[in-house]
């Protein structure tokens, strides 16, 4: 390294976000995620052992991804290469490749390739690691956002070991900020800043699991908050919500998290829970879900879940997905919020839905059997002659509107799809039913 490089690097360190500053270089530093990296896990004692295989962290934003890579760089002998995948290519990787076989060749070393953002990489990009990391030229560390189990490779999946990361508790995060406000070396205790407690269980609050974004407001706060009277830094309720301004909310509309909100929106409709329904829709509103999937899913809900035990539930969906296109936010989220506490308090019913699957089973494996002669179209010169239509009994001419004749075709009489249930309306339309399959 050059003067120039080192000059460079020492003005970076200084001039570096906190987050960055205060990141921990050794495991008993580190803050959480003990579920990992306690004493008796087996992540920590592949790093304390500098017998780490390849591995891929994944969890929200500010939970100590890099974090631990760092502390693996500091910790092994192993030489440490560091890519992101938002700005590296295949030159990059192929580089880092050539040193990892010079540095083993060599000198018997090993490379541990450290790769942010692992699930930004094309599955080109992420195959041509496979043979590298299958031989031990690099052992691999990853570092995503992003469930795995979509993103990355199978083939690269099965060779690493995944380590969840949750986001951080609250008291977690009041230790990070309290090391962020006192610590002279790392953090901003130069500053002598007074963190006082409501601010403190604020900030950590509306972090959310986020140690980046705490970490962030406390030092927008720090600097940006002049002296007090005594010659200190006060942070206050009043600066942290300032800085702070709107939760952090883990929330990314092509990833994981996404799918799990929208999951949990969904089943809790359909568990009946309207509180809950409503309380993922302002999640994903608040996280700026595009109103007109919401409403989509709410429509499927109200026919999938509801179906006929009140039929009421989809014409609430359409017409609230209907609403929410001519009105738009904020008032979309009124009627969102209307059609999902409807469609969560409403009588459940999926004999529909399991009626179509049966059918489609039946039309998918059983040999297509013809439409019986009686039921075919009748409407055109010569269907008499095919005997097309003949002998069909036209119901309203029968009392009640009905008359027992066979709809099936042939070989699938006895074929019960639809099942309706005790719930609401439905148990009306299978009254009706059986009264109707009851008759000669």
């Amino acid at each position: 390294m050059d003067l120039f490089e080192y000059m460079r690097e020492q003005n970076q360190k200084k001039e570096s976000p906190l987050a960055s500053r205060l990141r921990p270089s050794r495991l008993e530093e580190v803050v959480g995620q003990q579920h990992i990296i306690g004493k008796d896990k087996l992540l920590y004692r592949a790093i304390k052992a500098d017998k780490l295989s390849s591995i891929l962290l994944y969890g929200p934003p500010g939970t100590g991804k890099t974090t631990l890579a760092k502390v693996i760089a500091n910790t092994t002998s192993a030489e440490f290469c560091q890519i992101n995948a938002t700005a590296a290519g295949k030159k990059d990787m192929e580089e880092v490749v050539r040193q990892a076989k010079d540095r083993q060749g060599m000198y018997g070393k090993k490379t541990i390739l450290f790769i942010d953002e692992i699930h930004r990489f094309n599955k080109g990009q992420q195959d041509y690691l496979l043979p590298f990391v299958e031989d031990g030229t690099v052992v691999l560390i990853g570092a995503t956002t992003e469930n795995p189990y979509f993103e990355v490779n199978g083939a690269l999946l099965s060779r690493s070991v995944v380590f969840e990361l949750k986001p951080l508790g609250k008291d977690e995060i009041k230790t990070i900020l309290i090391r962020a406000v006192t610590d002279e070396e790392k953090g901003m205790g130069a500053y002598h800043a007074d963190l006082e407690e409501d601010a403190l269980d604020f900030l950590a609050d509306m972090a959310n699991g986020d140690a980046r974004a705490a970490l962030t407001a406390v030092e927008l706060g720090i600097l940006t908050t002049p002296k007090g009277e005594d010659g200190k830094i006060h942070i206050t309720l009043d600066v942290a919500s300032e800085c702070i301004q709107k939760r952090v909310v883990s929330y990314d509309k092509d990833g994981d998290n996404h799918y799990d909100t929208i999951s949990a929106f969904i089943k809790s409709m359909r568990g009946s829970d309207p509180d809950a329904a409503v309380y993922y829709l302002a999640r994903m509103l608040y996280a700026g879900e595009d109103v007109k999937f919401i409403a989509r899913r709410i429509m499927i809900c109200a026919s999938e879940d509801v179906g006929n035990a009140d039929p009421m539930a989809l014409t609430v969906a359409v017409s609230a997905a209907q609403a929410v296109e001519r009105v738009g936010m904020p008032e979309a989220r009124i009627i969102l919020s209307q059609a999902a506490s409807y469609v969560a308090g409403a009588p459940k019913s999926n004999a529909a839905c399991v009626a179509i699957d049966k059918a489609m089973e039946v039309v998918g494996t059983v040999r297509t059997a013809p439409v019986p002669a009686h039921l075919r179209d009748a409407h055109y010169r010569g269907a008499e002659k095919l005997g097309r239509g003949a002998g069909y009994l036209y119901a309203h001419d029968f009392p009640n509107h009905y008359v027992r004749q066979q709809y099936l075709p042939d070989g699938l009489t006895d074929l019960k799809l639809y099942e309706p249930t005790e719930n609401g309306y439905e148990k009306q339309i299978k009254e009706r039913l059986e009264s109707y399959r009851s008759q000669p």
